[in-house]
């Protein structure tokens, strides 16, 4: 085997050890939304092992998820090769996964920004589609909090100006 041969398969081996251990969400779906790829991160916050999920759909694992809605939100990245976003705002979360911080956090679920991008095939078409999960559960429980805080504080002004 040439040394380019072997550095060829010791760059793929630790790319696919990079994708287990990414503390990002990686799901990938075929154009039937079949998943075929499913990272250490999803493992991790669903307990479903990447055997156990492989080749079913999104929509038979996680039924609470809205089938209408996510065809609708993925169909442009499919035909017109573009991202799309889900932003915790809009949705808090696709996968109801429990907050990972039990202890210090204050939210019973994990909080989610979702992109999806078009994957190109060697043939040029786009048959998959990857998501990529963050976890944005600390800044919206911040986010929260100062909006919390904020009513607060004009609660308390109004009472003061009232008082006076």
């Amino acid at each position: 085997m040439s040394n380019s041969a072997l550095d060829e398969i010791i760059e793929f081996h630790w790319m696919m050890d990079m994708l287990q251990t990414v503390d990002v969400g990686i799901v990938v779906l075929n154009s039937n939304f079949e998943i075929k790829v499913w990272n250490g991160f999803m493992e991790a916050h669903s307990a479903m092992l990447p055997s156990d999920v492989r080749g079913k759909t999104l929509f038979s694992l996680f039924p609470y998820i809205s089938e209408e809605w996510f065809k609708r939100k993925v169909k442009a990245v499919f035909e017109l090769r573009i991202r799309a976003f889900v932003t915790w705002e809009q949705r808090p979360y696709l996968f109801k996964f429990r907050n990972f911080r039990p202890i210090t956090g204050t939210e019973l679920f994990m909080y989610q920004n979702i992109s999806f991008s078009a994957l190109v095939s060697a043939t040029g078409e786009v048959d998959h589609v990857c998501m990529m999960i963050y976890d944005m559960t600390d800044a919206a429980s911040a986010k929260k909090q100062l909006l919390a805080l904020q009513v607060q504080q004009n609660e308390m002004q109004q009472n003061n100006q009232r008082s006076k």
